[in-house]
């Protein structure tokens, strides 16, 4: 990287294998969508390039996690997306994740993770149907999934907040779990996605005020309505990074989502914070 300022980065949009979603979960996901661009998307990366280049995006994020009995995703979505990012190891950032629920050795897992090029732990309560501190009362794997992302230094990032897929259980989305793993892992980098969009928000700012190692990632929240939720979000601009959830149902297009960020009445450089230099900083280029 220059000395120049970094791009804009979006760290959390879903390109994921799809095609493994079940039939009922895929019913909900493609509402509004143009499945076969998206379909296109999934295939060939350097049609996403065209898109971030479209819309003035540095670099993404990409949303990826086991979930075989809720949405349909195995394991080999860590190789989906491990190959997927090869296109453009600087601008396409991978994400995966090991299931607590299923891992047999959960330190070999995330350490297959990071040999993947994988850079990013992903968690996701309500679809892997346990809570975020789920290991304090007794899924043991949770806490050791952890401890070696710490140990490794790589980043967790946790969904918090409800989910509208079939079977989803929006109870294990709440924002004060976080509050146990950031006390038992105090150098664990942990990113909350959507700031416990739309019930918690209160818990989300609670629990990044309280902890210096969470952060608060803005996804899926609607740009217009952001200073509603968080009026605050100026004082906690330090920890805040960008994502919009695209293509999830609802979600408008990548520079759309930003362009209403940018035009929100906070400073330039919250704005700058917010979507290119703490991204960097939690993720570097490779």
């Amino acid at each position: 990287m220059t000395d120049t300022l970094p791009g804009v980065s979006d760290l959390h949009i879903h390109i994921q294998p799809w095609r493994q979603l079940k039939t009922s979960v895929l019913e909900v996901m493609r509402k509004g969508q143009d499945w076969e661009r998206i379909s296109a998307l999934m295939d060939d990366p350097k049609l996403l390039l065209d898109v971030l280049d479209e819309a003035d995006i540095w670099r993404v994020g990409l949303i990826n996690y086991p979930s075989p009995d809720l949405m349909g995703f195995t394991d080999e979505t860590n190789t989906f997306v491990a190959d997927y990012v090869k296109a453009s190891p600087e601008r396409l950032i991978a994400y995966g994740g090991v299931h607590a629920r299923f891992t047999k050795d959960p330190e070999m897992q995330v350490e297959e993770l990071l040999q993947m090029g994988i850079r990013c732990l992903k968690i996701h309560p309500p679809h892997q149907l346990y809570p975020a501190n789920a290991y304090t009362t007794g899924l043991e794997n949770l806490g050791r999934i952890y401890r070696r992302c710490e140990e490794r230094g790589m980043p967790v990032l946790i969904h918090t907040g409800t989910s509208i897929f079939p079977g989803a259980r929006s109870k294990y989305g709440r924002p004060m779990e976080i509050d146990d793993v950031a006390i038992d892992f105090p150098d664990l980098t942990i990113i909350m996605a959507h700031g416990g969009r739309p019930l918690w928000m209160d818990e989300a700012f609670f629990v990044l005020r309280r902890h210096k190692n969470v952060h608060l990632e803005l996804s899926g929240i609607p740009p217009k309505r952001l200073l509603e939720y968080f009026p605050r979000l100026a004082e906690i601009a330090d920890r805040v990074v960008w994502g919009t959830d695209w293509p999830s149902p609802g979600v408008k297009g990548l520079r759309q989502n930003l362009d209403q960020f940018l035009a929100l009445p906070l400073s330039d450089e919250v704005k700058t914070k917010i979507t290119r230099t703490n991204p960097v900083r939690l993720l570097p280029p490779k």
